[in-house]
């Protein structure tokens, strides 16, 4: 495997970090503060799961369109128009912020409209990624990305926290600029090989390509399922607003910091990745860094101490950064080049249910049961996820090398590994 400081010195792997990095960070900001706006406006835990739930729905609606779009037409230049979308997004929520209104139906709208462009742009930019380098240089370009993603969500959410303490008008204005410097860098790649793209007319079973591959490649279908499953019940980040408020009694600048804790522990994480990326084991370590995810989330739930829940959703976040390289990873590897997009349109759906609709579950959770039995009862949960996927998916338990696996074909069930 290539050394990532041995890949980072290619222009092309630069400027898809670069434009990463820009994008990341105002993603960060803007949801770090939408969240706390949401919160401080209405003072319940529910709407700031309506806003995840908003941002969700897009994604499940847009699956077989992104997916397509991403495998049809050139993955930056779609890359780019919907960071468009972003950057109008943001400057809506300036509008919003600016005029002070007493309602928020109209943060729903903009979440669902942001949700909509970001279900464009994850299944274009993550199936772009393998086209940067040759195949074997590929998972130390997934564990420079992890690293310059999660480096943004430390950066992000600091940046957010305190211009929430000045105007959240002013944090999205940055936003607005952070999405469209990242336009630049992303046009001006040039791919070490051209992709395979779909050249007929669309119809609904070439849409449905991508489910239908995920379905019968149970490594696959096991990877993007566990991180579902184990954030959609595990996931307490859309609850820290809520936790810095009624739980730690701290105010907007140690929230932004609270908030940037994840970012913290996954870039250390990702830094040690991109030095000592995983080799063996793969398998066995996805499962056990899920199960230290879930009790993480425990600790944070039960604790009143700043410290405690600070130190605590460092180390979730340092499991799910490992989880994320392994997931990475795996589903390129399997995937045929020309079906990435699809392929990762439904990952896309996967993650964003874990992510967003994991953020509305909480807040269900949260109103039902009381938020720290809400966070800490689904710390349980993941834990007894990890142990179940053990048992039900072996295919997953029993990946040693990511060198063994290869690209699963319509003949395949499964991918074959390589001889030694």
């Amino acid at each position: 495997m290539n050394d990532a400081r041995t890949i980072v010195r290619h222009p092309t792997v630069r400027r898809y970090l670069l434009s990463t990095a820009f994008a990341a960070i105002g993603l960060n900001v803007l949801v770090t503060v939408l969240f706390k706006q949401v919160f401080d406006i209405t003072g319940d835990e529910l709407d700031i799961g309506f806003i995840g739930l908003a941002q969700f729905v897009p994604a499940v609606l847009l699956v077989l369109v992104s997916g397509w779009v991403a495998d049809r037409f050139d993955r930056r230049r779609v890359t780019s128009l919907f960071l468009l979308g972003r950057v109008v997004c943001a400057t809506a929520l300036v509008i919003y912020s600016q005029a002070r209104p007493g309602s928020i139906w109209q943060l729903f709208v903009i979440a669902f409209a942001f949700g909509a462009v970001d279900a464009m742009i994850a299944p274009a930019r993550r199936s772009m990624a393998p086209l940067l380098v040759p195949p074997e240089q590929f998972p130390a370009v997934i564990a420079l990305w992890t690293a310059t993603f999660t480096g943004s969500a430390i950066i992000g959410p600091i940046i957010g926290g305190f211009l929430y303490s000045v105007g959240p008008s002013a944090a999205y204005v940055l936003v607005a600029v952070l999405e469209l410097a990242a336009i630049p860098p992303m046009l001006g790649i040039v791919y070490d090989h051209e992709p395979s793209r779909i050249t007929d007319r669309p119809t609904l079973s070439t849409a449905l390509e991508g489910l239908r591959f995920v379905r019968r490649t149970p490594v696959v279908l096991a990877t993007i399922s566990l991180d579902l499953f184990a954030v959609l019940f595990g996931g307490a980040v859309a609850l820290i607003p809520a936790v810095a408020s009624e739980r730690l009694g701290v105010g907007d600048i140690a929230y932004g910091w609270l908030r940037a804790a994840p970012g913290i522990g996954a870039a250390i994480m990702a830094l040690w990745l991109a030095v000592r990326p995983v080799q063996r084991r793969v398998g066995p370590t996805l499962l056990v860094v899920v199960a230290v995810f879930g009790a993480g989330n425990i600790a944070f739930g039960l604790t009143r101490n700043y410290w405690v829940a600070f130190a605590a959703l460092v180390v979730v976040a340092a499991a799910d950064m490992v989880s994320m390289f392994i997931r990475g990873s795996i589903v390129p590897l399997v995937t045929p080049e020309e079906q990435l997009g699809r392929v990762s349109a439904v990952e896309g759906v996967f993650i964003g249910a874990s992510n967003e609709l994991g953020a509305f579950e909480s807040g269900v959770a949260a109103r039902a049961f009381g938020l720290p039995w809400a966070i800490a009862g689904g710390g349980f949960i993941t834990v007894a996820i990890a142990a179940a996927f053990a048992v039900v998916f072996p295919s997953l338990r029993r990946i040693d090398r990511f060198e063994d696996l290869e690209p699963v074909t319509a003949e395949s069930d499964r991918p074959r590994p390589l001889p030694d």
